[in-house]
């Protein structure tokens, strides 16, 4: 049974960093891509960061590029999400999602939360 978990949110001041982490089981990890979407309260899910199964490929939406850097350990089963000059427009709850055959898998989330 695959299961995804994600860690590591928190309140941060406008500015600050903050690293998620999104632990994968269950499925062979470094055979997928892995990626992060956040929702931010009466807003639709958004796709935040992409990742391919090797790392060796990555995409940002345009809002984050620059700030956020998605990264990989594949024998740890790990996803991460480096999050740099946070801003209150980035709260929101952040999942890990990935794709196997036609069915979807998410974490529970977590919440950052940027305020001064």
């Amino acid at each position: 049974q695959a299961q995804i978990v994600e860690s590591g949110g928190g309140l941060v001041q406008p500015g600050g960093s903050l690293r998620l982490s999104c632990a994968a089981s269950g499925f062979t990890f470094s055979s997928y891509a892995m990626r992060w979407y956040r929702q931010a309260p009466g807003k639709e899910r958004e796709l935040v960061a992409t990742i391919s199964n090797i790392g060796g490929s990555t995409s940002y939406t345009d809002s984050v590029k620059g700030r956020f850097t998605v990264s990989r350990v594949n024998d740890k089963n790990t996803v991460l999400l480096q999050m740099n000059s946070l801003k209150p427009e980035d709260t929101a709850v952040y999942y890990c999602h990935t794709t196997m055959g036609f069915k979807d898998y998410w974490g529970q989330g977590t919440q950052v939360t940027v305020s001064s």
